[in-house]
């Protein structure tokens, strides 16, 4: 990464050892010459106060004092001369001999004429300490000085050379340059392979932001520690998995008002089919039932036969609308799991051959005859009392649409687990492109046959409702010579029951 903290913290800490190393040449080049001069005028007032001492004291035959002179002097680098005031040497570092003797001899007879007051380092009643750089028999050299005089009148002149000091700096800046470089080169390549333990760490936050951002709550924080980081990647974890429950929360609360939004439109939709269902249903029936109703009152026909006929076709299409009323009734408690499903274990051949025997009336006014095809008995699991309205709306829509032979057919089967219940009755096929609105509410094939038995298009209706409730599968089939209504419920057959046969009722 271009702006990667690995490279940042590198950058910085290479630049922050430039600042150093350029800093501290800075300070060695500009201030060391000042704190030397500090340091050796330091050491020549030591030197001064040692050497008026053993004069004082008169001590300077003695052999230790003698030493402890030549020690200090050698060891601060430091030419001491001193004269009595005749003029003549009393105590000398140097050599007769030696031409900084003879140069620091004159110098001290002359004083301190031709200095510059700018080179006065520190100046007192006994002494003065002064920086030369005069050239003299020993060439063009720099010398840190003190004049004066000591306590028992004699004078005196040490004086330090000044270029060590000069090459000091100078070899102390290079070695700085050199080591500053290995420093840099080093440090920056040990910085680079370390900060992998900063920033790895990061870049793992960093992907897992990511994977948060996507809605991908499951990558964790894997790396363990007790410093900031180690914390910060424990507390991303909980947060992701708080955000991973809250947004649980959010989409099932979202599907739960999805959920409601589509059921309200559902009930809307069907509110305003079912008013327009109903209207239409019932524009029919309440006609004739005004028509016929005017007629008696007005006093159309005034036999009582005419009489008795109006009042059966008011009574017929209040019967048909009471039905109707009572079916919607039936099928608004199924859509809308206002009836409770009270599974219970029953005999299904019991039950067809009751509906069968209540509907033998219908069946005869039809012209019609019943095959009865099932076992002497076969057990299933399903609602008895709503079974029986799948079964009474399917024999009766078939005794509405017998026709050629007049035959209807029901049998029961069972295979797998399962009991398949169909009810077949000769006559015309259904349409392929009608089959899927059979269930629908109010949908009639033929209209006009429908209204002339009295039926209203919802029997199917509830017949699709119960199966939904069941759970269970249910469908129509056309064959040449008719139509089959089928359903299926789960079967259970009993061992202790008498031996299975086939049962026809005709």
């Amino acid at each position: 990464m271009k702006y990667s903290i690995r490279r940042q913290i590198t950058a910085i800490f290479i630049g922050l050892l430039v600042f150093i190393l350029g800093g501290v040449l800075v300070i060695n080049t500009g201030f060391l010459g000042t704190y030397y001069l500090s340091h050796k005028s330091q050491e020549l007032m030591r030197t001064y106060s040692e050497v008026d001492r053993i004069f004082v004291e008169g001590k300077l035959t003695e052999t230790s004092s003698l030493n402890n002179i030549l020690i200090r002097t050698e060891k601060a680098n430091v030419d001491l001369v001193v004269v009595d005031a005749g003029g003549n040497a009393v105590f000398s570092t140097l050599g007769t001999e030696d031409p900084r003797f003879k140069e620091m001899t004159v110098g001290l007879l002359m004083g301190i004429a031709g200095v510059n007051v700018a080179d006065v380092i520190r100046q007192s009643d006994a002494y003065t300490i002064y920086r030369d750089d005069a050239q003299g028999v020993t060439g063009d050299v720099e010398y840190l000085k003190m004049r004066g005089r000591l306590s028992d009148g004699s004078w005196f002149i040490m004086q330090s050379p000044l270029a060590s000091i000069q090459e000091s700096a100078s070899l102390a800046n290079r070695f700085l340059i050199y080591l500053g470089v290995i420093g840099i080169i080093f440090g920056g390549i040990l910085i680079w392979l370390f900060s992998r333990r900063i920033t790895q760490p990061v870049m793992e936050l960093a992907r897992l932001s990511q994977e948060m951002a996507n809605l991908n709550f499951e990558a964790r924080y894997t790396r363990n520690g007790e410093d900031e980081i180690g914390v910060l990647g424990r507390n991303f974890n909980r947060m992701s998995a708080q955000l991973e429950k809250t947004v649980s929360e959010l989409k099932r609360a979202n599907n739960r008002l999805q959920k409601d939004i589509e059921q309200k439109e559902k009930i809307e939709d069907m509110r305003n089919e079912f008013l327009g269902n109903v209207s239409h249903e019932l524009k029919t029936p309440l006609a004739l039932i005004q028509g016929y109703a005017e007629g008696l009152k007005e006093g159309v026909n005034d036999d009582p036969e005419s009489r008795e006929f109006y009042c059966d076709v008011i009574m017929d299409e209040a019967g048909k609308m009471n039905m109707m009323v009572k079916n919607l009734l039936a099928l608004n408690q199924l859509e809308f799991g206002n009836d409770e499903v009270q599974f219970e274990r029953f005999d299904i051949v019991r039950l067809v051959q009751g509906v069968i025997a209540s509907c033998e009336i219908l069946v005869q006014q039809a012209g019609a005859s019943i095959d009865f095809i099932a076992d002497e008995s076969l057990y299933v699991w399903a609602d008895e009392f709503k079974t029986e309205q799948v079964v009474r709306n399917y024999l009766t829509n078939a005794i509405h649409h017998v026709e050629n032979e007049k035959r209807i057919e029901v049998r029961i089967i069972a295979d797998d687990g399962k009991a398949r219940i169909s009810v077949f009755n000769s006559g015309k096929p259904i349409p392929e492109e009608d089959i899927p609105k059979l269930w629908d509410k109010f949908y009639k094939v033929d209209k006009a046959h429908t209204r002339e038995y009295g039926g209203n298009g919802i029997g199917l209706s509830i017949v699709k409702a119960i199966m939904e409730s069941f759970h269970q599968k249910y469908g129509v089939k056309n064959f040449e010579n008719g139509v089959a209504f089928w359903f299926e419920l789960d079967a259970k057959t009993d061992g202790s029951l008498p031996e299975k046969g086939n049962a026809s009722l005709h």
